[in-house]
């Protein structure tokens, strides 16, 4: 039984690491260089949490966990990109031992980062120190999700521990934790004393269906892990330094089931509703809110926010062959923009900072700065009762004027940032 306990989940890391070793390793590797100055940048470190890790993940899975909907949240704030070097499998120690090494900006072998994690994704994450040491020098905000795996070998045997024996073992656990994680915020202030860091706390995953005795048991633990992260964010925010606690745990409790795929034999892991919640909890502690857009809450087929602020407009946004069309006076009121109606040449040109994109109506080139472009469906009068609004191109006019667009298929949002 317990080999198997063992084997599943490296079976599992290699599986999802797999997966991500092309998409995400890559784009960490080419973040630092592409990322403007005045772009937001998060960086995620820690265990498949922060990996955005689910049970089932195969080689055509894209993670989408809290660090991509805490980026999300970040575009309602400006531009904002995320890099993830979230690691399945990973203790504190190992965090440790990466961080020491991205500060040393060498490369180091997979099992000097931790012991018995031999996949693609880790030898690139091993071999990459020094982009991920640029990345951290250049982040704004860094959040920390480590502990679970520490805490995990508690769970085989923890039914027939008795509360003394689990006191002395988790408090060894929570004592290394604590050692370690204040290694790694002191490497990443000395890396980049500007950023915000946030430290989450662990929840803990098994429900009172469970045993009524074992979920006292590990809530007491959780409790005990939140004192710990507590502690270290009351320490250095004594010292002046931005970082803050997150409290995770408490989002979970009497909520397991819902917010957690459970399969004892084999993985413990956030399902979509438990990583919304952890990307709430991290949200609040950054900006102080939680947004969702219309779309997102099933209430519109598209939501378009600009600069923070959801468009609210009696013209709806149109999807015509897999392009969002937009009202044209709705863009450039909302960016601070100006349009100009040539009746001779039935055409739109749009005005902005210097920017000037010129939009005839019913032909597929587009002329942008003086340089043509195709869209794959021209702009077009739409009828709205007795009205008829000219609708254009959205992705293709904000890409003429400079302006930065992102676009989230899960809430059904576009993003656009000056």
């Amino acid at each position: 039984m317990n080999k198997k306990r063992n084997k599943m989940p490296i079976i599992s890391a290699i599986v999802v690491i797999m997966l991500m070793l092309n998409g995400s390793a890559a784009a960490a590797s080419s973040l630092t260089s592409s990322t403007p100055a005045d772009e937001y940048l998060i960086v995620a470190l820690g265990d498949s949490i922060s990996a955005g890790y689910e049970p089932g993940m195969d080689e055509k899975s894209v993670p989408y966990g809290f660090v991509e909907r805490l980026s999300e949240q970040g575009l309602f704030h400006g531009r904002t990109k995320s890099v993830n070097y979230g690691i399945l499998g990973l203790t504190s120690t190992g965090l440790g031992n990466y961080v020491s090494a991205i500060k040393d900006g060498k490369q180091v072998t997979p099992n000097e980062i931790q012991q018995g994690l031999p996949d693609p994704r880790i030898a690139a994450f091993a071999a990459g120190t020094s982009t991920a040491k640029a990345d951290l020098s250049n982040a704004d905000l860094i959040t920390i999700t480590i502990g679970g795996n520490d805490i995990q070998k508690l769970l085989p045997d923890i039914k027939d521990m008795s509360s003394d024996q689990v006191k002395v073992q988790s408090t060894d656990i929570l004592t290394n934790y604590a050692l370690q994680v204040r290694s790694i915020v002191d490497t990443l202030i000395e890396l980049n004393p500007e950023a915000q860091i946030v430290v989450a706390d662990q929840y803990q995953p098994i429900p009172k269906i469970a045993g009524a005795g074992t979920y006292v048991t590990l809530q007491n633990v959780a409790t005990s892990f939140t004192a710990v992260v507590d502690e270290i964010a009351e320490q250095y925010t004594a010292q002046g330094k931005n970082v803050k606690a997150a409290h995770v745990a408490e989002a979970f409790v009497g909520r397991e089931i819902s917010l957690t795929h459970i399969y004892p034999e084999t993985d413990i892991h956030p399902n979509q509703k438990g990583y919304e919640e952890i990307a709430k909890v991290i949200s609040k502690v950054v900006w102080d809110s939680y947004t969702e857009t219309a779309a997102k809450k099933g209430e519109a087929e598209i939501s378009i926010v600009v600069k923070g602020v959801e468009l609210k407009s009696q013209y709806q946004p149109v999807l015509k062959n897999g392009q969002t069309f937009i009202a044209i006076k709705d863009i450039t009121d909302a960016i601070g923009g100006e349009s100009r109606w040539n009746s001779k040449t039935q055409s739109a040109t749009v005005t902005y900072e210097g920017r000037s994109v010129v939009i005839p109506m019913g032909s597929n080139k587009i002329t942008s700065n003086g340089e043509t472009l195709t869209t794959a469906s021209p702009a077009f009068l739409h009828k709205i009762g007795k009205e008829s609004k000219t609708y254009v191109p959205l992705a293709i006019l904000a890409q003429g004027l400079g302006l930065d667009v992102k676009y989230s298929g899960k809430t059904k949002t576009v993003f656009i940032n000056l």
